[in-house]
């Protein structure tokens, strides 16, 4: 089609643009009275007539007289290039067609800066269009088409944060009216409609809304009933406009006039705000989740009032009729479960966070709506003490503990500090007081759900009172509870994120064992989540690169278990306490292993010595860099006998710092060095003296003679150290020196020969008491002597 031709056609659709405050009709004689009255307003034939208008002759002079060219502002035409793009787009994305996509994207982005250089309002169509094309990146699958247009997806999310406010209110339905010109509206239908402006004064005790026909849609206290209904029978069908629907049901929360309604209008909202969001790839809008938030509010407000008033899945649904109340209908039992959007709510934000970048502010600002989340979970906990409903209170006191159990102290007493600012009196629980401490907190709730709740609730309240306990530094109490609880032996059949509740807790447990310096017992906690090698993934906090063969669904759903950022424990902390374990306890038993070859088949930590291989292997050892180089050369010293200079190297870790207490860590950890060298050492050259002063050993690792005294107790005591103690003297007298090769290989025959005698015992009394075994027994063993023969 020509261009003459597209300029007439186009103008049909500047006739059905229409003000956001208006209504439709059908009135034909309306429609040409409102004609004549607007100057600016030039009729336009259909697109037959344009046809036939320029197949007439110049003579025609009524043709001329009823029909004009048009013409055109270029802030017109500006507007119908981006109509024409967006239509382009849309059919380009019905069939995947992104080339198409890219180079529209592109026209319209130049349409944009002839309109910003003329200083004209972006106008919500182009909004819209980044829309869609922003929904139709989340609905790609595969990983291949989305490496191909992750060119343009980073240019379209570049460009969405100029608009990043607009577009959320589009999101939520909360468009903004432009100045002078009413929106413009993509052709959906040529159809004419009529606009009538509702003058308020003609609305007394309701409100009038247009419909998607063009029809007016007038709702009152009267008519709340069948309109609400309505709304909640198109609730999930394919057609019905979620957006559309959230605008009605706040109308109807403002025309309710008792709190029956009002408590079913707000169950409505709530529900399809929820709705709105599900359709999403990644989760609630920020505004949409505080409008939630403000909702349940709302919702408590109304219970608190009406204390008469009650809500449980369990009562039977109340159908709403026009007209007079049934008498015989109990309205202060109301069906519903609050407990069901608190936790929804809870999940949301949760999703919000792993969606968001954690070294940002928009993270920290969105990370403030936690204490308004706390708020409400503390609100629903004392409405349902108050009407007894055991099961969500333990829903509810549940999601209670997973905010609190992690934080710090300090953290705890700001939260609960400033929720009851924002409560009543009426609001406090009778589970715990306001005024206890953080770790009473979490015992008092936790001791209720061992009482009342599900075996999945009280599994879930064991594990995070049990890692709180750890966090407190009270290591064997949070030891003692989990072994009473045998959940060691029964997680392989929870669910996933209670195996990953179970991993966090039994790493805080080694990280409290270290505060303590019980060396061996925090490497026991620690070791079997490190020997698997995917420390982040077993602890949600991340994924591999690596995935051979792995499922999309799967992976997907993976993430969607991630913990957000601030729950995160520190994974490079983790794997300093457990090298920095492995180091005290390998180095030693390797000095032993020296001298005795049977000590070589123990391996303690097979991660430590793959990586202190590693670093054997190297031909030049530089300066340390990283918590790894630096356990490794405090390893090596170590060995040597050079405790200082290993002391030196752990200090020198600044991942210390961020445990409490670093100096007393540090502390701590000199004392450990001390001894182990003094172990080293006397694994080590113990078969080159006779005797070895204590007092001397004393002055070469800084110890006290009653510490060296205690050490080498143990060592005799354990059969580790083949001496004695001259008490009169102060000297370790080593009784005999090590074996050497042949005597250890006649130490081994002899012990062959004999089980080889006790053999021969046995076979001798199974002859005597029992022939036939005898003969059974030596058939079994000369079918074996073949291979005995070969090996």
């Amino acid at each position: 089609m020509s261009r003459f031709f597209r300029n007439v056609s186009d103008s049909e659709s500047d006739s059905d643009s229409s003000s956001t405050d208006s209504y439709f009709s059908d009135s034909d004689a309306t429609h040409s009275s409102e004609d004549e009255s607007e100057d600016e307003r030039v009729s336009t034939p259909t697109a037959k007539g344009g046809s036939n208008w320029f197949m007439k002759g110049a003579s025609d002079s009524d043709s001329e007289d009823e029909v004009k060219r048009v013409v055109k502002s270029a802030k017109d035409k500006r507007i119908e290039e981006l109509e024409a793009s967006y239509k382009t787009i849309e059919n380009a994305l019905k069939i995947n067609d992104w080339v198409a996509v890219s180079n529209e994207y592109e026209k319209m982005l130049k349409v944009i800066t002839k309109i910003n250089a003329n200083s004209e309002k972006i106008p919500n169509s182009y909004l819209q269009i980044l829309i869609t094309i922003e929904d139709a990146f989340d609905d790609i699958k595969d990983k291949k088409k989305l490496n191909s247009v992750k060119a343009l997806k980073q240019k379209v999310k570049k460009n969405n944060k100029l608009y990043e406010k607009r577009i959320e209110a589009l999101r939520n339905g909360q468009e903004e009216e432009e100045e002078e010109e009413t929106p413009v509206e993509l052709p959906t239908k040529t159809k004419t409609k009529t606009v009538h402006i509702v003058d308020d004064e003609d609305i007394e005790d309701g409100f009038t809304t247009v419909g998607k026909s063009g029809k007016t849609i007038e709702v009152s206290s009267e008519t709340l009933p069948k309109k609400l209904r309505e709304v909640i029978q198109a609730r999930g069908k394919k057609n019905t406009d979620k957006n559309e629907q959230i605008q009605i049901l706040g109308k109807l929360l403002a025309v309710a006039n008792t709190p029956y309604f009002q408590i079913k209008v707000l169950f409505a909202l709530i529900s399809a705000r929820f709705d709105y969001s599900s359709g999403l790839a990644t989760h609630m809008t920020t505004e949409m989740w505080r409008s939630t938030s403000q909702s349940i509010h709302t919702l408590f407000n109304i219970l608190e009032i009406n204390p008469e008033i009650s809500i449980d899945e369990s009562y039977e649904e109340i159908d709403d009729v026009d007209g007079e109340p049934d008498a015989n209908v109990d309205y202060n039992k109301i069906q519903g479960s609050i407990v069901s959007f608190i936790e929804q709510l809870d999940d949301e934000f949760t999703k919000s966070l792993q969606n968001l970048d954690p070294h940002a502010t928009e993270y920290i600002e969105r990370l403030a709506d936690e204490t308004p989340l706390v708020t409400i979970i503390i609100r629903a906990q004392r409405y349902f003490e108050s009407k007894k409903q055991i099961y969500n209170i333990t829903r509810t006191v549940i999601r209670r503990i997973e905010h609190t159990y992690y934080k710090p102290d300090h953290v705890i007493t700001t939260v609960e500090k400033l929720v009851y600012e924002n409560l009543s009196k009426q609001s406090e629980t009778k589970i715990v007081a306001p005024e206890t401490t953080p770790e009473e907190l979490v015992r008092d709730l936790c001791v209720f759900l061992y009482k009342n709740a599900e075996p999945l609730l009280r599994t879930r309240a064991m594990l995070c009172h049990i890692y709180s306990v750890a966090l407190h530094g009270h290591y064997y109490d949070a030891r003692d509870m989990l072994l009473m609880s045998h959940l060691q032996e029964t997680i392989h059949q929870a669910d996933v994120t209670t195996q990953v509740l179970f991993n966090r807790t039994m790493v805080q447990i080694g990280l409290s064992a270290f505060k303590e310096g019980l060396i061996r017992e925090s490497l026991g906690c620690l070791q079997e989540l490190h020997n698997t090698g995917r420390v982040k993934e077993l602890l949600a906090q991340g994924t591999s690169n690596v995935r051979h063969g792995q499922n999309p669904d799967q992976d997907k759903l993976d993430r969607q278990r991630q913990i957000p950022f601030h729950m995160h424990i520190n994974c490079e902390l983790v794997e300093c306490v457990f090298l920095t374990c492995s180091m005290l306890l390998e180095v030693p038993a390797m000095a032993a292993a020296g001298t005795n070859p049977e000590a070589k088949k123990r391996i303690i930590s097979k991660p430590f010595r793959r990586l202190l291989d590693y670093s054997d292997r190297q031909i030049f050892h530089g300066p340390p860099e990283n918590t790894r180089d630096h356990i490794m050369a405090a390893s090596h010293a170590l060995a040597a006998g050079e405790w200082e200079r290993s002391r030196d190297f752990m200090w020198d870790i600044k991942i210390w710092n961020l445990l409490p207490e670093p100096e007393k860590i540090k502390a701590m950890l000199a004392s450990k060095i001390q001894e182990e060298a003094l172990r080293t050492y006397l694994f080590t050259y113990a078969p080159y003296y006779s005797t070895i002063s204590m007092s001397q050993l004393g002055q070469m690792f800084d110890l006290p003679s009653t510490r060296v005294y205690s050490l080498i107790s143990k060592l005799i005591w354990s059969e580790e150290l083949n001496a004695g103690l001259d008490q009169v003297r102060n000297m370790v007298v080593l009784h005999a020196k090590e074996p050497s090769t042949i005597q250890r290989l006649a130490l081994n025959l002899a012990d062959k020969t004999s089980s080889l005698v006790e053999g021969n015992e046995k076979i001798f009394e199974l002859k005597v008491s029992d022939p036939s075994a005898h003969l059974s027994w030596s058939k079994n063993t000369r079918r074996t002597q073949p291979n005995r023969a070969k090996n």
